[in-house]
Protein backbone atom coordinates (compact mmCIF):
# COMPACT_ATOMS: atom_id res chain seq x y z
CA UNK A 1 0.00 0.00 0.00
CA UNK A 2 0.67 3.61 -0.49
CA UNK A 3 0.08 4.93 2.76
CA UNK A 4 0.22 9.17 3.55
CA UNK A 5 0.41 10.23 6.92
CA UNK A 6 -0.38 13.81 8.34
CA UNK A 7 -0.04 15.58 11.87
CA UNK A 8 1.49 19.20 12.02
CA UNK A 9 4.29 18.71 13.93
CA UNK A 10 7.00 15.60 13.07
CA UNK A 11 10.14 14.50 14.11
CA UNK A 12 12.55 16.19 14.88
CA UNK A 13 9.98 17.93 17.32
CA UNK A 14 9.54 15.68 20.62
CA UNK A 15 6.13 14.83 21.62
CA UNK A 16 4.46 11.61 22.84
CA UNK A 17 2.47 12.51 19.40
CA UNK A 18 5.90 13.17 16.78
CA UNK A 19 7.07 9.70 18.39
CA UNK A 20 4.18 7.28 18.03
CA UNK A 21 3.92 8.87 14.24
CA UNK A 22 7.42 7.91 13.29
CA UNK A 23 7.47 4.82 14.96
CA UNK A 24 4.04 3.81 12.94
CA UNK A 25 5.60 5.40 9.94
CA UNK A 26 8.87 3.09 10.06
CA UNK A 27 7.14 0.24 10.97
CA UNK A 28 4.76 0.60 8.12
CA UNK A 29 8.03 0.84 6.14
CA UNK A 30 9.50 -2.31 7.21
CA UNK A 31 6.02 -4.29 6.44
CA UNK A 32 7.28 -3.05 2.94
CA UNK A 33 5.01 -0.03 2.43
CA UNK A 34 5.59 3.10 0.37
CA UNK A 35 5.43 5.53 3.32
CA UNK A 36 4.68 9.50 2.73
CA UNK A 37 4.68 11.90 5.67
CA UNK A 38 3.17 15.18 5.23
CA UNK A 39 4.07 17.74 8.52
CA UNK A 40 5.05 21.63 8.64
CA UNK A 41 8.37 22.80 8.14
CA UNK A 42 7.63 24.09 12.08
CA UNK A 43 12.15 24.80 11.63
CA UNK A 44 13.56 26.51 8.45
CA UNK A 45 16.97 24.63 9.19
CA UNK A 46 14.91 21.68 8.59
CA UNK A 47 14.52 20.24 4.88
CA UNK A 48 11.50 20.62 2.21
CA UNK A 49 11.67 16.73 1.74
CA UNK A 50 13.97 13.99 2.95
CA UNK A 51 13.86 9.95 3.57
CA UNK A 52 14.82 9.23 6.49
CA UNK A 53 14.81 4.98 6.64
CA UNK A 54 12.13 4.23 4.21
CA UNK A 55 9.83 7.12 5.34
CA UNK A 56 9.19 9.94 2.51
CA UNK A 57 9.05 13.17 4.93
CA UNK A 58 7.47 15.92 3.06
CA UNK A 59 7.31 19.30 4.96
CA UNK A 60 5.43 22.55 4.24
CA UNK A 61 6.26 25.56 4.53
CA UNK A 62 5.01 27.89 7.83
CA UNK A 63 3.91 31.45 7.13
CA UNK A 64 2.78 32.30 10.60
CA UNK A 65 1.96 31.13 13.77
CA UNK A 66 -0.80 31.19 16.77
CA UNK A 67 0.56 30.15 19.71
CA UNK A 68 1.08 26.59 19.36
CA UNK A 69 -0.56 26.40 16.02
CA UNK A 70 1.04 26.71 12.20
CA UNK A 71 -0.14 28.72 9.38
CA UNK A 72 0.87 26.99 5.99
CA UNK A 73 -1.09 28.45 3.02
CA UNK A 74 0.49 25.72 0.48
CA UNK A 75 -0.69 22.67 2.23
CA UNK A 76 -4.27 22.63 0.40
CA UNK A 77 -2.29 21.96 -2.40
CA UNK A 78 0.30 20.09 -1.04
CA UNK A 79 -2.26 17.86 0.26
CA UNK A 80 -5.00 17.27 -2.67
CA UNK A 81 -1.16 16.24 -4.59
CA UNK A 82 -0.43 13.41 -1.91
CA UNK A 83 -3.77 12.11 -1.01
CA UNK A 84 -4.12 11.62 -5.07
CA UNK A 85 -0.90 9.44 -5.09
CA UNK A 86 -1.73 7.14 -2.28
CA UNK A 87 -3.89 4.36 -1.35
CA UNK A 88 -4.89 5.28 2.20
CA UNK A 89 -4.54 8.21 4.89
CA UNK A 90 -3.78 7.97 7.88
CA UNK A 91 -3.91 11.46 10.40
CA UNK A 92 -2.95 12.44 13.81
CA UNK A 93 -5.54 15.02 16.13
CA UNK A 94 -5.23 17.34 17.19
CA UNK A 95 -4.62 18.92 14.00
CA UNK A 96 -6.00 22.20 11.89
CA UNK A 97 -5.47 21.06 8.70
CA UNK A 98 -6.73 17.48 8.99
CA UNK A 99 -10.14 18.07 8.58
CA UNK A 100 -9.97 18.82 4.61
CA UNK A 101 -7.40 16.20 4.29
CA UNK A 102 -10.09 13.95 5.63
CA UNK A 103 -13.05 15.12 3.33
CA UNK A 104 -10.38 14.47 0.38
CA UNK A 105 -9.67 11.16 1.54
CA UNK A 106 -13.30 10.55 1.82
CA UNK A 107 -14.76 11.95 -2.00
CA UNK A 108 -12.08 9.97 -3.41
CA UNK A 109 -12.83 6.77 -1.54
CA UNK A 110 -9.30 6.31 -0.01
CA UNK A 111 -9.84 4.65 3.29
CA UNK A 112 -8.97 7.43 6.26
CA UNK A 113 -8.13 6.83 9.29
CA UNK A 114 -7.70 8.93 12.31
CA UNK A 115 -5.56 8.72 15.29
CA UNK A 116 -7.05 10.51 18.13
CA UNK A 117 -4.03 11.46 20.36
CA UNK A 118 -5.59 13.54 23.27
CA UNK A 119 -7.66 16.76 23.75
CA UNK A 120 -6.23 20.06 22.94
CA UNK A 121 -5.54 22.72 25.55
CA UNK A 122 -4.01 26.06 24.10
CA UNK A 123 -2.51 28.54 26.60
CA UNK A 124 -4.11 31.47 28.20
CA UNK A 125 -5.12 34.26 25.23
CA UNK A 126 -8.05 35.87 23.59
CA UNK A 127 -6.16 34.28 20.22
CA UNK A 128 -5.27 31.03 21.74
CA UNK A 129 -8.69 30.91 22.68
CA UNK A 130 -10.26 31.48 19.48
CA UNK A 131 -7.40 28.84 17.84
CA UNK A 132 -8.71 26.11 20.50
CA UNK A 133 -12.34 26.62 19.18
CA UNK A 134 -11.56 26.54 15.57
CA UNK A 135 -9.06 23.29 15.79
CA UNK A 136 -11.99 21.85 17.77
CA UNK A 137 -14.44 22.59 15.06
CA UNK A 138 -11.87 21.13 12.54
CA UNK A 139 -11.17 18.02 14.78
CA UNK A 140 -15.14 17.15 15.00
CA UNK A 141 -15.03 17.71 11.02
CA UNK A 142 -12.30 15.37 10.60
CA UNK A 143 -13.91 12.86 12.29
CA UNK A 144 -17.23 13.33 10.70
CA UNK A 145 -15.26 12.35 6.82
CA UNK A 146 -12.96 9.92 8.48
CA UNK A 147 -13.58 5.96 8.30
CA UNK A 148 -12.26 4.92 11.60
CA UNK A 149 -11.26 6.60 14.78
CA UNK A 150 -8.26 4.71 17.12
CA UNK A 151 -6.96 5.71 19.97
CA UNK A 152 -4.92 4.36 22.77
CA UNK A 153 -6.98 2.91 25.49
CA UNK A 154 -11.27 2.14 26.09
CA UNK A 155 -10.28 4.22 29.29
CA UNK A 156 -9.64 7.42 27.21
CA UNK A 157 -12.39 6.42 24.92
CA UNK A 158 -14.78 6.27 27.67
CA UNK A 159 -14.08 9.65 29.30
CA UNK A 160 -13.66 11.62 26.01
CA UNK A 161 -16.43 14.38 25.23
CA UNK A 162 -14.74 14.12 21.53
CA UNK A 163 -14.57 10.27 20.84
CA UNK A 164 -18.16 9.76 22.76
CA UNK A 165 -19.64 11.27 19.56
CA UNK A 166 -17.65 8.53 17.20
CA UNK A 167 -18.04 5.13 19.62
CA UNK A 168 -19.36 3.98 16.42
CA UNK A 169 -16.69 4.90 14.39
CA UNK A 170 -13.98 4.38 17.82
CA UNK A 171 -11.21 1.73 17.57
CA UNK A 172 -8.30 0.76 20.61
CA UNK A 173 -5.49 -0.23 19.23
CA UNK A 174 -2.56 0.38 22.06
CA UNK A 175 0.35 2.88 20.83
CA UNK A 176 4.11 1.63 19.61
CA UNK A 177 6.53 1.52 22.01
CA UNK A 178 10.42 0.23 21.09
CA UNK A 179 13.59 1.15 22.35
CA UNK A 180 17.06 -0.07 21.57
CA UNK A 181 18.99 -2.31 23.49
CA UNK A 182 21.39 -0.25 26.02
CA UNK A 183 24.85 -2.24 26.52
CA UNK A 184 25.96 -2.17 30.50
CA UNK A 185 28.62 -0.43 29.56
CA UNK A 186 26.28 2.33 28.31
CA UNK A 187 24.41 2.37 31.18
CA UNK A 188 27.47 2.85 33.60
CA UNK A 189 28.42 5.79 31.54
CA UNK A 190 25.05 7.16 31.85
CA UNK A 191 25.77 6.49 35.68
CA UNK A 192 28.59 8.03 35.99
CA UNK A 193 28.00 11.01 34.38
CA UNK A 194 24.62 11.54 35.91
CA UNK A 195 24.69 10.20 39.30
CA UNK A 196 28.55 9.64 40.08
CA UNK A 197 27.85 10.21 43.90
CA UNK A 198 25.59 6.80 43.10
CA UNK A 199 22.76 8.40 45.28
CA UNK A 200 19.01 7.14 45.77
CA UNK A 201 16.55 7.22 45.04
CA UNK A 202 16.24 8.95 41.72
CA UNK A 203 12.91 9.72 40.26
CA UNK A 204 13.10 10.02 36.72
CA UNK A 205 10.12 12.55 35.02
CA UNK A 206 10.58 12.33 30.97
CA UNK A 207 8.46 14.92 28.96
CA UNK A 208 8.39 18.21 27.35
CA UNK A 209 8.04 21.52 30.52
CA UNK A 210 4.61 22.20 29.84
CA UNK A 211 1.95 23.41 31.48
CA UNK A 212 -0.23 19.94 31.35
CA UNK A 213 2.59 17.62 32.27
CA UNK A 214 2.04 18.95 36.14
CA UNK A 215 5.73 19.49 37.17
CA UNK A 216 4.77 21.78 39.86
CA UNK A 217 2.82 18.64 41.46
CA UNK A 218 6.05 17.50 42.03
CA UNK A 219 7.83 20.15 43.01
CA UNK A 220 5.35 20.63 45.68
CA UNK A 221 6.09 16.72 46.88
CA UNK A 222 9.75 16.64 47.32
CA UNK A 223 10.00 18.21 50.33
CA UNK A 224 8.04 16.03 51.80
CA UNK A 225 10.03 12.83 49.68
CA UNK A 226 12.95 14.25 50.79
CA UNK A 227 11.75 14.17 54.79
CA UNK A 228 11.81 10.13 54.12
CA UNK A 229 14.17 10.23 51.28
CA UNK A 230 16.98 13.03 52.27
CA UNK A 231 19.09 12.32 49.20
CA UNK A 232 16.39 11.65 46.90
CA UNK A 233 17.54 13.66 43.22
CA UNK A 234 15.10 14.39 40.36
CA UNK A 235 15.94 13.79 36.94
CA UNK A 236 13.97 16.02 34.43
CA UNK A 237 14.43 13.92 31.04
CA UNK A 238 13.68 15.98 28.38
CA UNK A 239 13.30 19.56 26.54
CA UNK A 240 12.56 22.22 28.71
CA UNK A 241 13.49 25.51 27.10
CA UNK A 242 12.09 27.50 24.71
CA UNK A 243 8.97 25.09 24.39
CA UNK A 244 6.70 27.21 22.52
CA UNK A 245 3.81 28.35 24.39
CA UNK A 246 5.54 27.54 27.40
CA UNK A 247 7.94 30.03 28.24
CA UNK A 248 5.72 32.12 31.22
CA UNK A 249 4.98 28.59 32.96
CA UNK A 250 8.92 27.53 33.04
CA UNK A 251 9.87 31.19 34.18
CA UNK A 252 7.14 30.40 36.79
CA UNK A 253 9.00 27.58 38.56
CA UNK A 254 12.60 28.05 37.39
CA UNK A 255 13.42 30.16 40.90
CA UNK A 256 11.92 26.62 43.11
CA UNK A 257 14.29 24.12 40.58
CA UNK A 258 16.94 26.30 41.02
CA UNK A 259 17.36 25.73 44.77
CA UNK A 260 16.36 22.09 44.27
CA UNK A 261 20.00 22.64 41.68
CA UNK A 262 22.04 23.70 44.08
CA UNK A 263 21.12 21.25 46.65
CA UNK A 264 21.84 18.30 44.21
CA UNK A 265 18.30 17.20 44.14
CA UNK A 266 17.52 18.27 40.71
CA UNK A 267 18.87 17.74 37.53
CA UNK A 268 17.93 18.85 33.83
CA UNK A 269 19.52 16.50 31.61
CA UNK A 270 18.14 17.38 28.85
CA UNK A 271 17.03 15.81 25.10
CA UNK A 272 18.48 12.11 25.20
CA UNK A 273 18.82 9.89 22.09
CA UNK A 274 16.74 6.37 21.51
CA UNK A 275 20.10 4.41 23.02
CA UNK A 276 20.73 7.42 25.89
CA UNK A 277 16.97 7.08 27.25
CA UNK A 278 17.55 3.21 27.04
CA UNK A 279 20.79 3.50 29.27
CA UNK A 280 18.44 5.92 31.50
CA UNK A 281 15.74 4.02 32.55
CA UNK A 282 17.65 1.42 34.29
CA UNK A 283 19.61 4.42 36.40
CA UNK A 284 15.82 5.27 38.11
CA UNK A 285 14.10 3.80 41.12
CA UNK A 286 10.67 4.92 40.09
CA UNK A 287 9.29 7.44 36.85
CA UNK A 288 6.40 10.10 37.81
CA UNK A 289 4.04 11.52 35.59
CA UNK A 290 1.52 14.18 37.57
CA UNK A 291 -0.06 15.17 34.03
CA UNK A 292 -3.27 17.34 35.31
CA UNK A 293 -5.46 17.24 32.34
CA UNK A 294 -6.94 15.50 29.42
CA UNK A 295 -3.91 16.69 26.73
CA UNK A 296 -2.00 13.68 28.46
CA UNK A 297 -3.92 10.79 27.28
CA UNK A 298 -1.52 7.59 27.69
CA UNK A 299 2.08 8.38 28.95
CA UNK A 300 4.40 6.03 26.34
CA UNK A 301 7.40 6.75 28.86
CA UNK A 302 5.72 4.33 31.18
CA UNK A 303 5.98 1.43 28.68
CA UNK A 304 9.44 2.34 27.92
CA UNK A 305 10.56 2.79 31.79
CA UNK A 306 8.47 -1.05 32.87
CA UNK A 307 10.19 -2.57 29.67
CA UNK A 308 13.21 -1.43 31.60
CA UNK A 309 12.05 -2.58 35.29
CA UNK A 310 11.37 0.74 36.13
CA UNK A 311 8.19 1.16 38.37
CA UNK A 312 5.72 4.59 37.68
CA UNK A 313 3.96 6.27 39.94
CA UNK A 314 0.59 8.22 37.54
CA UNK A 315 -1.84 10.59 38.23
CA UNK A 316 -5.80 8.91 38.30
CA UNK A 317 -6.23 10.51 34.26
CA UNK A 318 -8.21 8.31 31.98
CA UNK A 319 -5.67 6.69 30.00
CA UNK A 320 -2.58 7.89 32.05
CA UNK A 321 -3.25 5.33 34.77
CA UNK A 322 -3.80 2.50 32.15
CA UNK A 323 -0.07 1.37 32.06
CA UNK A 324 -0.04 0.77 35.59
CA UNK A 325 -3.32 -0.40 35.72
CA UNK A 326 -2.34 -3.48 33.02
CA UNK A 327 0.55 -4.02 34.15
CA UNK A 328 0.45 -3.73 38.02
CA UNK A 329 4.19 -2.06 37.84
CA UNK A 330 3.68 1.05 40.53
CA UNK A 331 0.95 3.17 41.95
CA UNK A 332 -2.19 5.96 40.97
CA UNK A 333 -2.69 9.24 42.67
CA UNK A 334 -5.30 12.08 42.89
CA UNK A 335 -4.56 14.44 39.83
CA UNK A 336 -2.76 17.35 41.51
CA UNK A 337 -2.57 16.11 44.56
CA UNK A 338 1.16 16.57 45.71
CA UNK A 339 1.02 15.21 49.31
CA UNK A 340 -0.70 11.53 47.20
CA UNK A 341 2.36 11.79 44.75
CA UNK A 342 4.68 11.65 47.66
CA UNK A 343 3.04 8.69 49.46
CA UNK A 344 2.87 6.75 45.95
CA UNK A 345 6.64 7.40 45.67
CA UNK A 346 7.03 6.24 48.64
CA UNK A 347 4.99 3.03 48.47
CA UNK A 348 6.98 2.13 45.25
CA UNK A 349 10.26 2.47 46.89
CA UNK A 350 9.13 0.17 49.84
CA UNK A 351 7.54 -2.50 47.41
CA UNK A 352 10.34 -3.63 45.05
CA UNK A 353 8.65 -3.32 42.36
CA UNK A 354 12.02 -2.25 40.63
CA UNK A 355 13.39 -5.22 38.62
CA UNK A 356 10.85 -7.41 39.04
CA UNK A 357 10.42 -9.94 36.59
CA UNK A 358 7.44 -9.93 34.20
CA UNK A 359 6.69 -12.65 31.36
CA UNK A 360 8.96 -12.27 28.12
CA UNK A 361 5.35 -11.12 26.25
CA UNK A 362 4.16 -9.11 28.57
CA UNK A 363 4.63 -5.49 26.07
CA UNK A 364 4.18 -7.46 23.25
CA UNK A 365 0.74 -5.75 22.02
CA UNK A 366 3.07 -2.27 21.66
CA UNK A 367 5.88 -3.47 19.27
CA UNK A 368 5.61 -1.10 16.64
CA UNK A 369 5.03 -4.36 14.04
CA UNK A 370 1.99 -5.22 15.88
CA UNK A 371 0.44 -1.84 15.86
CA UNK A 372 1.10 -1.70 12.06
CA UNK A 373 -0.47 -5.28 11.59
CA UNK A 374 -3.82 -3.72 13.69
CA UNK A 375 -3.71 -0.43 11.38
CA UNK A 376 -3.57 -2.64 8.00
CA UNK A 377 -6.63 -4.60 9.25
CA UNK A 378 -8.81 -1.86 9.49
CA UNK A 379 -7.44 -0.09 6.64
CA UNK A 380 -8.65 -3.57 4.46
CA UNK A 381 -11.79 -3.54 6.71
CA UNK A 382 -12.89 -0.24 5.07
CA UNK A 383 -11.80 -0.89 1.51
CA UNK A 384 -14.26 -3.97 1.84
CA UNK A 385 -16.92 -1.35 2.67
CA UNK A 386 -16.60 1.22 0.45
CA UNK A 387 -16.13 -1.15 -2.84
Amino acid sequence: MKILIVLTYYRPHISGLTIYAERLAKAFAKRGHKVTVLTSQFSKSLPLEEIDEGVRIVRVPVWFRISKGVIMPKIGWMATKLVMENDVIQLHLPQFDAAGISFRGRVSKKPTITTYHCDLRMPVGILSKAANIAINFMNYLTAIFSHRIVTYTQDYADHSKYLKNFKSKTNIIPPPVVLPEASSIEKKTFAKEHNPEGVHPIIGMAARFATEKGVEVLLEALPLILEKYPSAKVQFIGPYQRIVGEEAYLERLLPAIHEYEKSSHWEFVGELQPVQIAACYPNLDVLVLPSLNSTEAFGLVQIEAMMNGVPCVASNLPGVRQPVRSHNMGRIFEIGDSAGLARAVDEVLQSNLKDSQKPADEYSRYEPDKVAAEYEKLFEEIKREIK
